[in-house]
């Protein structure tokens, strides 16, 4: 899977919803049984992933589902029922409030057992985890590195600060700012999912802005989240999905930094010169690293234009 923006969530259990998604911009889209989906439904929901994993268009993307938290009577059976019926066509289970590597073990054993049963290509379902509480962050070295499977590490801020006993009246990176601290509360804390995931390999998803409405929160969290180094970002609405695809994209701007950036060391190179200069300023291999990762994101993903101002 390339590089994806934006990570829409939708319930399982809605049929109208799920096509909705689908029909959407988002990169990404998972079924949810966790929290969108009320107690007495989450059993009946299975089915409607399984339906939908089957039966849809995905268009190409992953097809991915959520199941509940491991310490809940449904998560078994979430992992069991689901991939038994539909592993062939299932790509990736989002597990949710992973405190330690074991919590990711056991999702693995139980897809070792289930892809033998179906005959499906071991280690062919991924996983990627969520990262919801302080026990999560302390071991998340640990998690990051915990089975073959996974993929991508998200941040869950709500449950994260609940966690902390921190306050927090709204669910998003956005709530992070706060008069009474000089910065970012969620600062360290991304910055640390990022570390975790770039060292094992792995991929990067920042959570959601609860309110749909708020776009200028919504651009702030983003544009937070994309400095801190992570690849995109939840969307609980589909209206939230074009300003997530933008701010995650290179702007032109920055594109033609990057093949300047690529030209003037070429260039040096061929001239038998070990130092390359830029407007001014030096290029040194770690300006062809970001070069070259702004052009393959560019590649995959297109370009946005140029910030205002």
């Amino acid at each position: 899977m390339g590089a994806a923006r934006s990570l829409l969530a939708v319930p399982a259990s809605s049929r109208k919803m799920v096509e909705k998604a689908l029909a959407s911009e988002a990169d990404t889209i998972f079924l949810d049984l966790e929290d969108a989906v009320a107690p007495g439904r989450k059993t009946g929901a299975r089915r409607d992933v399984v339906r939908a994993v089957k039966e849809l268009d995905w268009g190409g993307r992953p097809r991915m589902f959520r199941v509940n938290a491991s310490d809940t009577r449904w998560f078994y059976r979430d992992v069991i029922e689901v991939a038994e019926e539909a592993g062939d066509a299932l790509d990736a289970v989002l597990v949710p409030k992973v405190d330690r590597p074991e919590d990711l073990r056991a999702v693995a054993v139980l897809l070792d057992g289930i892809e033998l049963e179906v005959g499906l290509e071991p280690g062919k379902i991924k996983l990627e985890a969520q990262v919801e509480t302080a026990e999560g962050l302390t071991n998340i070295d640990a998690v990051a590195r915990s089975t073959g499977r996974l993929r991508a590490l998200h941040f869950g801020p709500g449950d994260f600060a609940a966690s902390l006993g921190a306050p927090q009246t709204s669910l998003g990176t956005r709530d992070g700012w706060d008069e009474a601290y000089p910065g970012h509360r969620f600062g360290y804390v991304m910055q640390r999912i990022v570390v975790a995931a770039r060292a094992a390999g792995l991929r990067a998803v920042d959570g959601p802005v609860a309110d749909h409405r708020d776009e200028e929160g919504l651009a702030e969290a983003c544009r937070v989240a994309r400095s801190l180094g992570f690849d995109g970002k939840w969307c609980i609405h589909p209206a939230q999905v074009p300003a997530v695809n933008e701010i995650f994209s290179p702007t032109r701007d920055e594109i033609e930094w990057a093949r300047r950036v690529i030209r003037a060391y070429e260039e040096a190179g061929a001239a038998g010169s070990g130092a390359v200069s830029l407007d001014g300023q030096m290029v040194d291999a770690a300006s062809i690293r970001m070069a070259r990762n702004t052009l393959d994101l560019a590649g995959s993903e297109g370009s946005r234009g140029p910030e205002p101002g």
